[in-house]
């Protein structure tokens, strides 16, 4: 396995000097935002793809600190209803997919995206109960017109580049879960797979543990990203896990995204990294930083130095013993 980081937490950096910082803190590779939420602060695919001298100085400035570009990550909503918003969405998200071709980057990391409740509908809607019998309906609806022929079109597009996706699971959007993230890959075929981030899966009540080997069995897990999550028991008792409060009332909020090792022990954090090894997973560990509670410096470099103690990156050896 390799440690990596998702660059976005440094765009207030230029590329150059966050790319110093990541390399002397002994990190192997960088995922890069490429558009949608989080922008193309250090990457714009527009501008890459119509210069290749731009691009070849680009590919130079990872190389010459021994740096690989883990990913590609253009996260929006591309099933977004009111069509305008979908389409520029849309439009990052193919660049995104012919850039990896050019950086020969692997994996492209998004959102499953999220249909509203009919076509004449202006926001997204996410059912998450199948009672009273309209939500079931609607959410039939919505796979089966919206979400399947879409990831069927633009899977098909992602082969011919030559990429993998790695559909984050996260709350808010269509694929949430390793059920969600199946039944997609299902219809749309191995090209689609999870891009796992802990945090996502506890306020969900998923053990991260069991999802990975879940998604492992499947041969689905395209992507991992390390980010930590804490509760609070008595803000969950009054606000359920599905929390609307802004995440800047941490005081109130029944969980908060936390650096690895704020929210979970190291333990845990070493049981998901020996699922990860044991279902074949030996790709990078990208970090996200979005803990309210420390500054992007210390967040970042605690969960690196956290990392470190429990990554498994040598292979394994024989079993001597056995």
């Amino acid at each position: 396995m390799k440690l990596g980081v998702f660059s976005v937490l440094f765009q207030q950096l230029p590329l150059a000097q966050a790319l110093d910082y990541i390399a002397d803190k002994g990190l192997d590779a960088v995922e890069l935002g490429t558009g949608g939420y989080p922008g193309n602060h250090h990457c714009n695919p527009a501008e890459l793809l119509a210069d290749a001298g731009k691009l070849r100085e680009f590919k130079k400035m990872f190389d010459s600190r021994g740096l690989a570009i883990s990913a590609l990550s253009c996260h929006g909503n591309p099933l977004h209803p009111q069509s305008h918003i979908a389409q520029s969405f849309h439009d990052d998200f193919v660049r995104t997919l012919d850039l990896a071709n050019m950086l020969e980057a692997p994996v492209v990391v998004g959102f499953s995206g999220c249909p509203g409740d009919s076509d004449d509908a202006k926001y997204p809607n996410w059912p998450v109960a199948p009672w009273p019998n309209e939500y079931g309906e609607l959410l039939t609806w919505q796979w089966e017109n919206k979400v399947i022929p879409y990831w069927i079109r633009t899977g098909e597009y992602a082969k011919r580049q030559g990429a993998k996706i790695a559909l984050e699971m996260h709350g808010g959007f269509s694929v949430h879960s390793p059920a969600t993230l199946l039944k997609l890959r299902s219809h749309v075929g191995e090209v689609i797979g999870a891009n796992l981030d802990p945090s996502h899966m506890w306020w969900q009540g998923i053990d991260p543990v069991q999802a990975v080997r879940l998604l492992g069995k499947e041969q689905a897990l395209h992507y991992f990203h390390a980010k930590d999550t804490c509760f609070d028991t008595n803000n969950v008792n009054q606000h359920g896990v599905t929390d609307m409060q802004a995440y800047t009332q941490l005081l109130d909020r029944a969980w908060n995204f936390r650096s690895v090792g704020f929210g979970h022990d190291l333990k845990t954090w070493s049981d998901i990294i020996a699922a990860l090894r044991l279902v074949g997973y030996d790709y990078v560990i990208s970090i996200e930083h979005e803990d309210g509670l420390m500054s992007v410096d210390e967040g970042f470099t605690k969960a690196v130095e956290n990392l470190k103690q429990i990554m498994i990156k040598e292979p394994a050896s024989e079993m001597w013993w056995a």
